[in-house]
């Protein structure tokens, strides 16, 4: 729900409720109601919100939950938490249907897997091969 991302995103950046209502022009109070649940910001301060903690405006809006992590705050603009899955025996895990949805995904479809120190990610092959192949363009010209 709004008022708990409200909470959720003004302490993860170290926010006071002064200082939100000072970037988007209103009163500590009128943000507070906000965050008790008393009142909702118009759609107009909603997008203020959304810019100023470098969300979208659906993320500001609805509280994600996923199985075994709990609520969570929305993540940055374009920016995703599926949910938790297990690794098979045999390396194998099973996508969140809400994310096969996003990204039209279906069995057969080949996915690249990339990482850093953090953890891994998984890239559709046929849009990490177009970059690729449009990285080696770049690079050819330069040659």
């Amino acid at each position: 729900m709004l008022k708990e991302n409200l909470i959720m995103l003004r302490k993860l950046h170290g926010f006071s409720q002064e200082q939100i209502a000072e970037k988007i022009n209103i009163s500590r109070q009128a943000y507070a109601k906000w965050e008790s649940g008393a009142t909702v910001p118009d759609v107009d301060r909603a997008a203020q919100l959304a810019r100023v903690y470098g969300v979208s405006l659906d993320g500001l809006m609805k509280t994600e939950s996923p199985e075994g992590i709990g609520p969570i705050p929305p993540g940055p603009q374009g920016k995703n938490i599926w949910g938790a899955v297990s690794i098979g025996e045999r390396g194998q895990i099973v996508i969140p249907k809400a994310a096969r949805d996003k990204f039209a995904l279906k069995a057969g479809d080949r996915l690249i897997v990339i990482s850093d120190e953090q953890g891994i990610a998984l890239i559709p092959a046929e849009a990490f091969e177009s970059k690729m192949r449009e990285l080696m363009a770049l690079i050819a010209e330069k040659l």
